[in-house]
């Protein structure tokens, strides 16, 4: 049975998760979203001191962990993607590496060192076909030789400009195998030949860093591939490293639309409040012919958020189960990303002038939802796996 109720102790977090990001995101958020590559170093180090007592940068799934994700966005989501902790790459290694590996890195994190962790998926002709990347690894002798150009790392300068960071990096070890020769591996911070090329300019989620990745013979211990010795295989016939990167999307998207949710809420709430300011209530009970354009909005929004929301808890709930999740994964990312979108475009256009100007927020946060309908595969790209898993169509039956 799917359960949601959450503990006195995840409701406790989830109460101060709220309480920091109106105390403490929220003061800062603009000024980040205008200094964009600004770092915001006393709120990073705030953060990394609860980590280093509480354990905060382990990697959490779950219901409750997904549901302060939505607290913090709802403060700010670029400033949530700054926090120190092991982010998208703790989720590669958790699906992706033994346990041996998990506790190898993924401690680490946990005692606060290191501070932070990136994935390296995207090429520049290689966006949503993750099966076509065309960076390599090479096995020589015990190592393992990395040439490439990766791009939109979320986090990645940080996560390779630290001394205590690291980035998981997807190559193939043989181009000839198609998805076989897919395969992960973690590049720590200062190796040698793996460097930052660019930081990118963005529309949203400015406190964030988006990171261009070079790897230039880039060597890395033959122990860093991620993985069981079945997994590492190259093999024609054998698809393992693919699913396992597919598996990682599973733990991710759930997480994107956690944090669209928060966008998207923080939006609705302003809006509502500022409708109610101007005394204009919304008539719950009154027949939908009888409401006024306004009122009708308000309810399609929060339907809309109210459907995303249950759906993303129930991949999360999965997820934290360890079942398989892959067509509620995509469904909760998709459906959040659109929600989010609609939601913040809509607050934006019932305010008009106001809410296209920078006095308020909310043009912020339209900037800052638009990226989960994008990045951790687009919304048409989620769509697409929800027809395959549906129709149970193979991805050659339907492209």
């Amino acid at each position: 049975m799917i359960e949601f109720e959450l503990t006195t102790e995840e409701e406790a977090m989830i109460a101060a998760a709220h309480k920091e990001a109106e105390e403490l995101l929220r003061p800062i958020a603009r000024y980040y979203d205008e200094h964009e590559h600004e770092s915001p170093e006393d709120f990073i180090e705030q953060q990394w001191a609860q980590q280093r007592s509480g354990g905060g940068g382990m990697l959490s799934l779950g219901v409750g962990a997904a549901l302060r994700i939505v607290e913090t966005c709802w403060g700010d989501a670029g400033l949530m993607l700054v926090a120190p902790g092991s982010g998208l790459g703790g989720a590669a290694i958790l699906m992706t590496g033994t346990q041996e590996q998990q506790q190898r890195f993924l401690k680490r994190f946990s005692e606060g060192e290191p501070k932070w962790g990136g994935m390296a998926m995207t090429e520049s002709g290689c966006g949503s076909d993750t099966s076509a990347i065309q960076t390599t690894a090479v096995l020589d002798g015990d190592e393992w030789v990395l040439n490439g150009e990766k791009i939109f790392i979320t986090g990645g300068q940080r996560a390779m400009d630290e001394s205590d960071g690291l980035v998981v990096v997807w190559a193939t070890v043989d181009k000839t195998a198609g998805r076989a020769g897919m395969k992960s591996f973690v590049v720590e911070a200062g190796t040698p030949g793996a460097r930052i090329e660019k930081v990118e300019n963005k529309l949203g989620i400015r406190a964030s860093d988006t990171a261009t990745l070079i790897l230039d013979n880039c060597r890395i211990p033959y122990e860093n591939i991620l993985g069981s010795p079945e997994v590492r295989k190259v093999d024609s016939g054998q698809t393992a490293g693919f699913k396992r990167a597919m598996a990682t999307f599973d733990a991710t998207r759930p997480i994107i639309a956690a944090m669209a949710l928060g966008v998207g809420r923080a939006a609705l709430d302003f809006i509502k409040e500022a409708l109610e300011k101007e005394g204009i209530q919304v008539r719950y009970g009154a027949p939908r012919h009888k409401l006024t354009a306004i009122e009708r909005d308000i309810m399609d929004m929060e339907a809309g958020y109210k459907a995303a929301h249950m759906l993303m808890l129930r991949a999360v709930w999965m997820m934290g189960q360890f079942q398989p999740n892959s067509l509620e994964a995509s469904m909760a990312k998709a459906k959040a990303g659109l929600v989010v979108t609609r939601i913040t475009q809509k607050a934006v256009e019932m305010m008009g002038p106001l809410g296209y100007s920078r006095k308020y927020l909310l043009e912020k946060w339209m900037r800052d939802g638009k990226i989960n309908d994008i990045f951790e595969g687009t919304g048409q790209i989620n769509m697409l796996i929800v027809a395959r898993r549906v129709l149970d169509y193979t991805r050659d039956q339907l492209k």
